[in-house]
């Protein structure tokens, strides 16, 4: 059984990781990350079970919701401890009303660099690389997508944002804590380690050589997203193949998670990866 530790005090420093957590998201450091509400909790748990590179350290719960997630708690290993509070305390000690009242502390362990993570996947892979996405609603629904549809994993380059960022996290349903991924280099040395595993890349523009429908299935494939507004650079878009999504005139793109959606769907039937494929 987890301890279960209750709070009567929100300067307690036994939680102090969760003190201001809105202000504290993009500095908290040393891989350590929020997650929020049952489903991301959930997440958590069955990630930390599972091996995938990410541990529980601490969970913060409303008083009433001890019972109703005890089924998660449960999964985690006996020296996770619990910590439960009122309403007014927990609220006090986020900063904000917190009405799904389930935090916990989590961090991520050994990240991969774009190399090491193409090198680990099977021979036949999908791929989604995501460069200089900074909206943490993109983030997390890109990782959505690729976790709905069947990508392998998710690169972004080092001017992405955090995707273990508290609302990113939660926006993702906590698929970024079971879509394998990598945060690190740039455009060019993520290009350079697709093309060395042997990748067909294709990225995404409303001036794409093809419609997305018309890309040919291959054992290993990338699919790229650029900048919400710019998209991908010139020098980049020269390199590579490139698709487009159909659309009514009149609106210049898609916003950058809706375009990779649309196109890792329309992809992985192709690849015959859904049901219907």
């Amino acid at each position: 059984m987890n301890e279960v530790i209750r709070i009567e005090d929100p300067d307690d420093p036994r939680i102090a990781e969760f003190v201001g957590i809105r202000e504290r998201d993009l500095t908290r450091g040393e891989g350590r990350f929020i997650a929020e509400g049952t489903v991301v909790l959930r997440m958590l748990a069955a990630a930390h079970a599972a091996g995938r590179g990410f541990r529980a350290e601490k969970v913060l719960l409303l008083e009433n919701r001890l019972e109703g997630v005890s089924d998660i708690l449960a999964a985690f290993p006996p020296e996770v401890p619990v910590h439960v509070a009122s309403s007014q305390v927990l609220d006090r000690i986020a900063g904000f009303h917190l009405h799904r009242g389930v935090l916990a502390l989590g961090r991520r362990i050994e990240p991969k660099t774009p190399a090491d993570m193409l090198a680990g996947l099977p021979e036949r892979a999908l791929v989604v690389a995501a460069f200089g996405i900074s909206n943490h609603d993109n983030i997390g629904s890109i990782f959505r997508n690729a976790a709905a549809f069947g990508a392998d994993a998710v690169l972004l380059d080092e001017a992405c944002c955090d995707p273990l960022y508290r609302k990113a996290l939660r926006v993702s349903v906590g698929s970024v804590l079971s879509v394998p991924y990598s945060r690190a280099g740039s455009m060019a040395e993520i290009l350079t380690s697709l093309s060395a595993e042997q990748f067909d890349v294709w990225g995404l523009s409303p001036a794409g050589e093809r419609e997305v429908s018309a890309v040919p299935a291959s054992a290993r494939m990338a699919l790229i997203t650029g900048t919400e507004g710019e998209g991908l650079p010139p020098a980049i878009l020269s390199t590579i193949r490139t698709a487009r999504i159909a659309q009514a005139p009149g609106l210049d793109s898609l916003n950058a998670a809706t375009a990779t959606g649309i196109a890792l769907y329309t992809i992985a039937m192709i690849k015959g990866r859904l049901n219907g494929g």
